[in-house]
């Protein structure tokens, strides 16, 4: 069974709606399914896309418990329970990938475009070891398709849709339409998205502006035996801003493929099968979208390319409730990164040269019951590799920048570990109350950003803190042990799901100073670093830190058809080794709607308040942030069947604020201060419309 969070909103301003309450599952192994159409009280949710921000990491933030950071308009970074990037396993279509840029330009759900996003899944606390490690939480983004009908005949189907919103003039079209019978299934999906700088209440926020196009094919097969579906899809992000970075993005060309195949080998043996292919072009600069450097040697262009291929077969046998499940995947990756300045031909180097990462794991699971006590139990083996080139270097380099190559050159750049995870997650339903139970091993390895980073510049692998970093070939891997407990507890059409959680990770990897001598610049890495404008660089080191919290989501009916639905989340991280925070945490927040839906209409009032965060990182030298509420309305209309239209209003009173998870402003020329916190939009209203046939 499934646990669909519903928003009354196809803009997702609201809170999700809780008339699906009176079904919520008693398996704490259910999705949480974030979706932006309104279906009170319907089981089968029909989702649509949220079109209040152009980058779907706002839709998954709106669960208790997780959060975004917005390193430009298309660079938003989920975190969830205090961990993100890639201690979160964020999948599209069930895909798994890495991020092609070195500062996580395209986190996952870049490559997710909202007119396209029929829903995310997320795993409640830790994903199953049958989908891979990871240290997190697990997210997927389900695009749209065109399902099977029922009969023999085909039929035409469409889902289509259309938006505006006034704070950055930015607009989105896109969606799919193709033909469907009993047996096939064919699509063809297309979007298109840009918008110009956004504004915020004291002005503008330059290096804001963005564009995006993805088209692809869909194609699908299904007999008694089981079914084969096929994908096939590109993605041109086009110029747009990361103000919070280095550099902004000139263009990501990005190819996916990926087939997926379930088969029923007999009545009680399964076999899930599936084959992905990611393909990443991507160059992004400092002097096209913003002011160009005052002199020409200090222009500079890193080109990146990045080829993935991901596989797995696993079999299931017995039932959905009572099984044993087994399993193999792999991973491959292969990726380099070069910068250069175009007013110089004799400058080049390769950042990350040539690094090449594989991964091959097996599981094994079995779910079952104790008594009355449901469980599943997990483990997974990972044997990893990972390997760099000898990067190249253009003579006109100073010679502290070649004597480090040289260095990276002579050193041993091939490592290789194995890792093993293991899950344990128990519930047992008792009326409308159900505890539950999770026990892990999760572990992740370091990236190639922070394990081959031989150059010291400012390339952190979307960190955004305005630090140099170099990396250390001989890190280990990070190893969570975690501790998850809560209540689902539901009656009539109330609802409410806390939990609280510890994590303690050994060997988490984190900046710490270079050297002994903070400041004082007497290497050929502090050197380097102080030209790129650090004289404090930092080095990716393995520590120890903890994370716990809590988080919930609650609602219930007042009268009639008015409800009131929140979540509220309260994280602390923190390293065990020595006194200070972890970077870029999500201070505590609640969020309440107010719901009225007596037919084909809603309307929604909903407030969002953060309080002040004080915990920050002195390693990465993180600013404190103020507390603020901002106020959202939203309404939608639906007589017309197969046609919805939606508007509201964001940040209703126009206040003027900073996320603690936005980064800092890196453009000149702007009405944000440089080093200033990025401030959230103004006042914005939108506009909707979607057609579904």
């Amino acid at each position: 069974m499934h646990f669909r969070r519903i928003g009354c909103s196809t803009l997702a301003l609201a809170l999700p709606l809780a008339a699906h309450a009176q079904n919520m599952p008693s398996d704490p192994l259910t999705d949480i399914i974030v979706v932006g159409q309104n279906n009170e009280g319907n089981a089968t949710v029909e989702a649509s896309e949220a079109d209040l921000t152009p980058d779907a990491a706002s839709l998954a933030a709106r669960l208790p418990g997780a959060d975004a950071a917005a390193n430009g308009p298309l660079s938003g970074q989920l975190q969830y329970r205090g961990l993100s990037n890639d201690r979160l396993l964020v999948r599209i279509d069930g895909q798994r990938f890495q991020t092609g840029s070195p500062n996580a330009m395209d986190p996952p759900l870049h490559y997710a475009p909202l007119p396209l996003v029929d829903s995310i899944t997320v795993d409640r606390g830790v994903s199953p070891v049958r989908d891979g490690p990871g240290l997190g939480g697990g997210f997927d983004a389900k695009l749209k398709t065109v399902d099977f009908s029922k009969g023999a005949s085909f039929e035409p189907h469409a889902d289509l849709s259309a938006g505006y919103r006034s704070v950055d003039d930015g607009w989105s079209a896109g969606g799919i339409a193709g033909l469907s019978n009993d047996r096939f299934r064919f699509g063809v999906i297309g979007s298109h998205e840009e918008g110009d700088d956004r504004r915020f209440p004291d002005g503008t926020i330059r290096d804001t502006s963005y564009s995006r196009d993805t088209y692809g094919v869909q194609a699908g097969m299904r007999t008694a035996a089981g079914q084969v579906d096929l994908e096939l899809r590109e993605q041109d992000t086009g110029h747009t801003g990361t103000p919070a970075l280095p550099m902004d993005i000139l263009f990501f060309h990005t190819m996916f493929a990926n087939m997926h195949a379930r088969l029923d080998l007999t009545d009680r043996l399964h076999l899930d099968t599936a084959f992905g292919y990611a393909n990443v072009r991507h160059a992004m600069d400092n002097y096209s979208l913003r002011s160009a450097p005052d002199s020409a040697m200090m222009y500079r262009r890193t080109n990146v390319s990045s080829d993935a291929f991901t596989g797995h077969a696993s079999f299931t046998l017995g039932s959905a409730e009572r099984h044993l499940g087994f399993g193999a995947d792999f991973e491959t990756d292969d990726r380099d990164a070069t910068v250069t300045n175009p007013n110089n031909a004799q400058f080049y180097v390769d950042s990350l040269p040539g690094i090449v990462k594989t991964r091959v794991g097996a599981y094994l699971e079995w779910r079952g019951a104790f008594g009355p006590v449901e469980g599943e139990v997990g483990t997974r083996f990972d044997h990893h590799e990972m390997t760099a080139s000898a990067p190249l270097i253009g003579p006109v380099l100073p010679q502290a920048a070649q004597m480090l190559a040289q260095q990276f050159i002579a050193a041993d750049r091939d490592w290789r570990d194995d890792t093993v995870d293991v899950v344990a997650r128990f519930w047992s339903v008792q009326g409308d109350v159900t505890p539950r139970l999770t026990l892990a091993r999760k572990t992740r390895v370091p990236n190639a950003v922070e394990r081959f980073s031989w150059l010291p510049i400012k390339v952190s692998g979307g960190l955004a803190d305005g630090n140099v970093y170099v990396g250390d070939v001989d890190l280990m891997p990070e190893t969570a042990w975690i501790a998850e407990a809560g209540i689902d507890w539901r009656s009539g059409g109330a609802y409410a799901r806390p939990s609280v959680y510890y994590r303690r990770i050994d060997d988490y990897v984190q900046g710490v100073p270079y050297d002994d001598t903070p400041g004082t610049i007497d290497t050929p890495v502090e050197m380097v670093a102080n030209v790129n404008g650090d004289s404090t660089p930092l080095r990716f080191a393995n520590v120890d830190a903890e994370i716990y919290g809590a988080d919930l989501d609650f609602g219930t009916r007042i009268a009639g058809p008015l409800r009131i639905d929140g979540t509220a989340t309260y994280v602390r991280a923190k390293r065990r080794d020595i006194d200070d925070d972890l970077y870029r945490i999500a201070p505590p927040n609640v969020r309440l709607g107010l719901s009225w839906a007596p037919g084909p209409w809603s309307l929604t009032v909903e407030g969002v308040g953060y309080a002040k965060q004080d915990h920050v990182s002195v390693t990465n030298g993180e600013e404190p942030s103020d507390g603020y509420a901002i106020f959202n309305l939203s309404g939608e209309f639906g007589a017309i069947p197969g046609v919805t239209l939606s508007a509201g209003v964001e940040n209703l009173f126009d206040k003027r604020y900073a996320p603690h998870l936005a980064g800092y402003n890196r453009v000149t020329d702007s009405d944000v201060p440089e080093g200033a916190r990025l401030p959230a939009p103004g006042r914005s209203a939108f506009v909707r419309i979607g057609m579904r046939i």
